[in-house]
């Protein structure tokens, strides 16, 4: 019996993985990429035990991939931001949008 190639599971991870960048998207965004991987690297190398599109299942990996670069990125500043900020300069500028918000409604 032959196992196939789906990258229907790698792709909704990936977007998941990228809509929540801010949340720790690369919780979802690396799993996806190593099942991609593994995925791939033992189609190459059983071809005949695999069917449907190896193509399909590279693309997913890079997507997931980008996805879990993106979230690393993102991760990375918002710790930055955590270390570096001044939080009272940070209360007192969100505090002035929200005055200024509140004033153009």
């Amino acid at each position: 019996m032959k196992k196939q190639l789906n990258p229907t599971l790698i792709y909704v991870l990936s977007i998941l993985g990228f809509i929540c960048c801010c949340l720790g998207g690369a919780v979802l965004s690396v799993p996806a990429y190593i099942i991609a991987h593994n995925k791939v690297k033992d189609a190459e190398l059983n071809p005949d035990d695999y069917e449907g599109d190896l193509k399909a299942m590279k693309t997913a990996k890079i997507v997931a991939l980008i996805s879990a670069i993106l979230s690393s990125l993102m991760l990375i500043r918002i710790i930055y931001v955590l270390v570096t900020s001044d939080w009272d300069e940070l209360r007192r500028i969100f505090e002035e949008a929200m005055e200024q918000a509140q004033q153009n409604q």
